[in-house]
């Protein structure tokens, strides 16, 4: 331990910097990782600078989170850390970590969005089909004297209903309209 010390202490003030953040954000960073593989990740913590709203990017998403906190330091002392012994100035040396860390808060933002896309419910709710117009699958005979059978695609999901109609027989592959829901199993159409 006390070797990590002296190498520490043997660093220029801005090398230190530049280690401490990347070390230390590194370490959150991978904890963050962790826990979001194991789904426990789901109440982000927004900080609030004026007590008003925070920079909502919008789907949920907003700017100054502790996750893209993490993720500029993370980007910003690994890039001072790399380039340290390549850029002589002091001011490029930090405005290029301070670049880098920026990309990085905006990759991590592009890659959040990209997945929020993913998301989907797929839960299939009944009521959702009445008013629908849907392709009668199996005939359904005239006046309530039997059931055909209708497919519906409703929410990228194609489900299969027991139909009855109070009209003439309706042929397969005729487009109708679903009038009612009559139980969890049938329509009227």
């Amino acid at each position: 331990m006390n070797d990590i010390i002296t190498w520490y202490d043997s660093m220029p003030l801005l090398l230190q910097v530049f280690w401490g953040c990347a070390i230390i954000s590194s370490a959150v960073f991978a904890v963050q990782m962790v826990l979001t593989l194991m789904g426990i990740d789901s109440s982000d913590m927004d900080v609030d600078f004026d007590g008003g709203d925070t920079l909502d990017l919008g789907g949920g998403l907003n700017l100054f989170t502790i996750k893209n906190l993490i993720g500029f330091l993370v980007g910003f002392g690994w890039a001072g850390v790399s380039f340290y012994g390549y850029i002589e100035s002091p001011v490029l040396l930090t405005l290029l970590a301070f670049v880098v860390g920026c990309l990085f808060v905006a990759m991590f933002v592009l890659i959040y969005r990209q997945t929020r896309r993913l998301e989907h419910n797929g839960a299939f709710n009944v009521n959702d089909v009445v008013g629908k117009t849907v392709s009668v699958y199996l005939r359904i005979p005239s006046h309530g004297q039997g059931k055909g059978k209708i497919q519906v695609s409703l929410n990228g999901s194609v489900q299969e209903f027991d139909a009855v109609t109070d009209g003439d027989e309706i042929p397969s592959g005729t487009k109708v309209t679903v009038l009612e829901l009559i139980d969890k199993e049938t329509v009227r159409v």
